[in-house]
């Protein structure tokens, strides 16, 4: 579990979101983790970085924000990083499938590992690893499950031309 140097915080969107409690993880340096939580498992400690994540995260979903700007600390393996990055710049409403991100990090033959990659994303929503569609337009997995990266996708959709 964490420890002391970490800042908990809780965010529960408005009930009608299938997207339940998130719990955010911060380290001094940014936002380390966004985990779908059933409760809250400790009690919060929030910081000034998992407050303007909270809030981030409140303004996406009111259809106010597309791109976070919140500091990021996610923990990963170099290749881990570059598909996280490949992920960020994936724009608000568009989809991506896993051989357009492989090609976008500049390794073709990796698809697999993108996938895996994809599905170790510490940072759902900010870093939005529910664009990443198969191929042939299908939904695959989604560490938060498939009705949550369905809802998100429709709500881009929905939201996409507004507030431009």
């Amino acid at each position: 579990m964490a420890s002391p140097a970490y800042a908990i915080d809780y965010f529960t969107p408005e009930p009608t979101s299938p997207l339940g409690m998130l719990r955010i993880l911060a380290s001094e340096h940014g936002i380390r983790e966004i985990a779908f939580v059933d409760s809250a498992e400790t009690p919060a400690s929030p910081s000034p970085l998992t407050e303007t994540c909270r809030e981030q995260l409140s303004a996406y979903l009111e259809g106010a924000l597309r791109d976070f700007d919140v500091p990021l600390d996610p923990q990963g393996t170099p290749f881990q990083q570059r598909v996280w990055a490949a992920l960020a710049r994936i724009p608000f409403g568009e989809t991506r499938s896993y051989a357009e991100i492989a090609r976008d990090i500049d390794n073709l033959k990796a698809m697999r590992a993108v996938g895996a990659a994809n599905g170790r994303n510490p940072l759902p929503i900010v870093v939005p690893c529910h664009r990443v569609i198969g191929r042939n337009g299908t939904l695959t997995g989604y560490a938060g499950g498939l009705e949550r990266k369905a809802w998100l996708l429709e709500f881009e959709r929905t939201h996409i031309n507004q507030r431009r």
